[in-house]
């Protein structure tokens, strides 16, 4: 079809059809009465349907074909259900090799031809016919034998189920059942719904993303922090796949326009896994986020977090210290709280007391008394924790320092003998120290209380099943990480090929990069005077601080990652000295 079509009017004028003071009062009356001008030039009989076809058909730069006056193969109205043939009005007349011919009577109905390639897995080849015509024909081949008919049409769909689903395409398998289903049939979408749900549990993801879009609904999931795209779902199937996800979430299904927030629990592979589930309104429909809260991502141990041996050490030393205030930082998914998560396990004994006040409460643990915000309700970070401390706790740990009064309460109770847990959103470890001050915490609070800073990221792990050496790293990434030729020469790096066990990715799991700074009496009285960053960044170092490129750069020349990966979270202003 031409993109830029010429108006109907225009072709019928030039061509000599109709005049054009007919043409303009069309028009206007199509405008008046929403009707086409096309049906308005025909009700008036100026035009016959015949030549409005064939016009058409040069507008949209398709064949016009006579009906009456082709051979159509017997068995061409098997090849597309009828309930499409009388819902478009269209008409099958072959196939040539993986091409279906098809007579049509709208070349607007875009949603029709989406939906045939999708479920009959084929190119269109589209010649435009007489409505009339394309009635008549659907009327003479449905005549006999439509039980049969109908029999054969859902062996064939379910035949083409089972072999997408032989192939490993599930999802699609599935999305084909649900679209071929009656409307009144929720079972199909009720299997698509789970399927979708299963995939990425199977998958390791972290987070399901239903995104509606102009032409369809893509499916992505977020592997080791990356977003993959798996599947498509056919536009017309949005509304029930997002009814039914709604349904499942305790969420109002009536509600378009607005945001909304539920939770879907499911058992999958014997475990109960939680799904915290994000409605947001988009110009083609809800997105829906579901972020998957397994049990198995936070009971990972200490040790598996991804520490080098001394740094390991030190945080075990660091977490059985009495009281003060230990911080871990990091942007958003950097998993700050599963690693405070395994810290509580480690301390998670009868002899002490743990109460947690978090927003909101993702993972449930036997032995500690976790605390739920509620903004609705003023259950706010400042209440609790003030409540928390009447409560006679040994260890507290808060989902993050949100603002100076949450921070004041927090030194407070490090400076009475608790030890106290929190997340901090800076970019390093040294930054908090100044975060807390632009809180407006005085500085001799902040450089009492605080016993360690510890800034995070995570990397993807190269892939065990495809790993293999890199001989050709990428010398842009060497240079950011300050990896020279005599590096290579005593490290081999590594990187994945890419295989089924990790998707294709070459990655497989991930781990955390560490920056962990102890307060040194120096750091102190560095804090106490507001010393500029970088100014406490290098007496840091030069005390034994490991950077996140240090931490990063140990781990490219264990094999453990790529200098890809590391190069991705280390660029932060004044870390890389020149």
């Amino acid at each position: 079809m031409a993109k830029n079509r010429k108006h109907l009017g225009e072709i019928l004028y030039k061509a000599k059809l109709v005049k054009k003071e007919d043409i303009l009062s069309a028009i206007k009356e199509s405008k008046a009465k929403n009707k086409r001008t096309g049906e308005v030039l025909i009700e008036r009989k100026l035009i016959d349907e015949k030549t409005l076809t064939k016009v058409i058909a040069k507008q949209f730069g398709l064949k016009y074909v006579n009906l009456d006056k082709v051979k159509i193969p017997e068995d061409s109205r098997k090849l597309i259900p009828e309930d499409l043939m009388r819902k478009h009005v269209i008409y099958p007349l072959g196939m040539s090799n993986s091409t279906l011919k098809l007579a049509i009577s709208d070349p607007m109905d875009l949603e029709m031809m989406d939906t045939l390639r999708f479920r009959l897995n084929v190119d269109l080849d589209c010649y435009l016919a007489r409505t009339e015509q394309i009635k008549s024909k659907i009327e003479d081949s449905f005549e006999t034998a439509v039980a049969e008919d109908d029999d054969e049409l859902k062996h064939s769909i379910d035949a083409t189920a089972a072999e997408l689903a032989e192939a490993g395409h599930e999802l699609q398998a599935a999305a084909l059942e649900a679209q071929a289903a009656d409307v009144d049939d929720d079972g199909p979408i009720v299997r698509l719904v789970n399927l979708i749900i299963d995939n990425a549990y199977y998958m390791r993801a972290s987070d399901i993303h239903i995104e509606p879009m102009g032409d369809r609904v893509r499916i992505r999931y977020r592997v080791d922090g990356v977003c993959l795209e798996k599947d498509n779902i056919p536009k017309n199937m949005q509304a029930s796949m997002l009814a039914r996800l709604k349904i499942l979430a305790g969420m109002d299904i009536a509600e378009r326009r607005l945001p909304q927030d539920g939770r879907i629990k499911r058992n999958i592979g014997g475990q109960d896994i939680d799904f915290r589930v994000s409605a947001l309104p988009g110009y083609h429909g809800e997105s829906v986020v579901l972020r998957i809260l397994r049990p198995d991502a936070v009971n990972i141990g200490i040790q598996s977090l991804g520490f080098e041996q001394d740094d390991y050490e030190r945080f075990l030393s660091i977490i059985s210290r009495p009281n003060g205030i230990f911080l871990v930082t990091g942007p958003t998914g950097s998993g700050k709280t599963t690693t405070l998560y395994a810290a509580l396990q480690e301390l998670n004994n009868p002899d002490k007391k743990i109460i947690t006040a978090e927003d909101p409460v993702e993972y449930n643990f036997a032995g500690m008394n976790q605390c739920q915000i509620r903004e609705e309700i003023n259950l706010t970070f400042d209440i609790i924790l003030r409540a928390m401390l009447r409560q006679a706790p040994n260890i507290i740990l808060i989902g993050e320092i949100r603002d100076g009064e949450v921070a004041d309460i927090a030194i407070q109770a490090a400076l009475t003998g608790h030890l106290v847990f929190s997340t901090l959103h800076t970019n390093d470890a040294i930054s908090a120290i100044t975060r807390l001050i632009d809180m407006n915490v005085k500085p001799f609070l902040v450089a009492s209380s605080i016993q360690a800073i510890m800034a995070q990221r995570l990397v993807r792990v190269i892939c065990d099943k495809c790993k293999e050496v890199d001989n050709d790293p990428d010398p842009y990434y060497l240079k950011i990480l300050g990896i020279t030729e005599d590096d290579l020469k005593t490290h081999t790096l590594y990187k994945g090929a890419g295989c089924t066990n990790c998707q294709g990715t070459g990655f497989k799991g991930r781990q955390a990069v560490f920056e962990m700074v102890e307060m040194t009496s120096e750091i102190r009285e560095m804090a106490f005077v507001k010393a500029p960053t970088n100014e406490i960044r290098k007496v840091a170092i030069a005390g034994g601080m490991k950077t996140l490129m240090d931490d990063g750069k140990i781990k490219i020349y264990r094999g453990v990652t790529t200098p890809e990966e590391i190069a991705k979270i280390s660029q932060i202003e004044g870390l890389v000295e020149e």
